[in-house]
């Protein structure tokens, strides 16, 4: 019986402290894996914004992102992470809308999409993927990412599945990571076509 208490006590101990040093280096690494996160977003709104001096943070209502995101016809469960006004001496020049689709061959893919004022894509960067090295990854390189740029329209596809609006080449061997990809852009342009009252047409 002592033997079981005594085990009892060493397993209490060893729980407890593990766990205080399991806080202690979430306390440790909190704030530099934030500033590490902050520091990516930013560097992804002037890769895709080069011409914006600043960027401010819009509200972005739950719901309303939905309905945006449906209206741009992905039902994929896509969603719209954050949306911000690219701004140049003063004046409104575009937005970067974040968005991430969940369909990736190895899970969520979230890219941020800056969106000139008349609805060109000034270009696309990548925030989080996780797909196969050598295939899906490919889509994190310019070959890939650039076809959006320079593109004014309120839709893309992928080729292999036709449809309306600018084609995008899949990647070879990763049509479900070109699909992903594709289906977070277009979740940020109905964003901004639907919620931020832009348009490919003005």
């Amino acid at each position: 019986m002592n033997k079981i208490l005594k085990n009892t006590v060493i397993l209490t101990i060893i729980t407890l402290v593990s766990g205080v040093a399991l806080g202690g280096v979430y306390q440790i690494t909190k704030e530099p894996i934030a500033k590490a996160q902050e520091e990516a977003k930013q560097e992804a709104y002037q890769q895709v914004f080069e011409d914006a001096d600043a960027f401010e943070v819009l509200k972005v209502d739950a719901q309303e992102a939905a309905d945006a995101v449906a209206s741009a016809g992905v039902d994929d469960g896509a969603v719209i992470d954050e949306a911000v006004e690219a701004i140049q001496g003063g004046e409104t020049i575009g937005y970067v809308i974040t968005s991430t689709d969940p369909n990736g061959y190895g899970g969520d893919i979230q890219v941020s999409v800056g969106i000139q004022s008349d609805g060109t894509v000034s270009g696309i960067a990548i925030l989080s993927i996780s797909e196969t090295a050598g295939l899906g990854m490919k889509a994190a390189e310019p070959d890939f990412y650039e076809q959006y740029s320079g593109k004014q329209t309120d839709h893309f596809y992928v080729s292999k599945d036709g449809g309306e609006g600018e084609e995008i080449d899949a990647i070879s061997g990763a049509t479900i990571t070109s699909r992903a990809v594709t289906g977070a852009v277009n979740s940020s342009l109905g964003y901004f076509q639907n919620v931020l009252g832009g348009s490919a047409d003005e």
